[in-house]
């Protein structure tokens, strides 16, 4: 592949309203579920075949959008659980999503990310507030997500041309069966943009989550331990 010079990128815009944000009924207050967060203890795993490397990806590819909703109530909870909008990956990964935000490129898109590394505490929150009918679209806390351990991302395509995020047959973290990647329903343009999405991941090193068309999985995620770092914790020298 050709050098390629990395700039920052552009503003993006989401065209969707804030009051099409997938919501879904709390289980307990906004108040109650912090609480329980704060207190929960992580419990004891295997120990992992490597040591974490966590990094900033804008630091590794300045050129990769950032919408991270988890520190925005723009989410399915409709409050904010990440003290801040940064997004880190295992080194490995980051440098997949770059490869992977290079192919984009080519197809006129740039990438966007909404999620990636995942402190332990918020994955257990997340079980906690939303109804058991969900849990397929929340990681168990008691096995530990590949979030958990970055190497997973959430991330949708951007128009480079319009500066526009493009529609997908479903929002981000919308929990009912147009978020499949199967899914047949819907806008055929839209289904086609998520084929190509997941097609440029899984060139690049990650692998889809059935169950959620915006979710990868870094194929060597099995590798690396679960954390529970707070993004202050992680964002005052334990990445690169």
């Amino acid at each position: 592949m050709p050098h390629e010079t990395q700039r920052q990128a552009a503003p993006v815009t989401d065209a969707q309203p804030d009051g099409d944000t997938f919501r879904v009924p709390l289980r307990h207050a906004p108040e109650v579920l912090l609480a329980q967060a704060r207190a929960a203890r992580m419990p004891a795993f295997a120990p992992s075949r490597r040591v974490s490397d966590l990094v900033d990806i804008t630091q590794v590819d300045p050129a990769v959008a950032l919408d991270i909703r988890y520190a925005t109530a723009r989410n399915f909870l409709g409050f904010p659980v990440y003290s801040a909008a940064r997004a880190f990956l295992q080194h490995p990964a980051a440098l997949a999503l770059s490869h992977a935000r290079r192919l984009a490129a080519r197809h006129g898109y740039g990438l966007l990310v909404y999620d990636a590394y995942r402190p332990w505490h918020v994955s257990y929150l997340f079980r906690q507030a939303v109804p058991d009918t969900l849990y397929e679209f929340v990681g168990d806390p008691a096995t530990g997500s590949r979030h958990n351990r970055g190497c997973a991302v959430d991330l949708t395509l951007w128009d480079l041309a319009t500066r526009q995020v493009v529609s997908m047959p479903s929002g981000f973290d919308e929990m009912t069966p147009r978020a499949h990647v199967t899914y047949a329903g819907g806008d055929v343009g839209a289904r086609a943009r998520r084929d190509l999405l997941a097609h440029i991941m899984t060139a690049s090193g990650f692998v889809p989550l059935a169950e959620e068309w915006w979710h990868f999985d870094y194929v060597d995620w099995q590798d690396y331990p679960v954390m529970d770092l707070s993004f202050g914790v992680v964002g005052n020298g334990l990445i690169r």
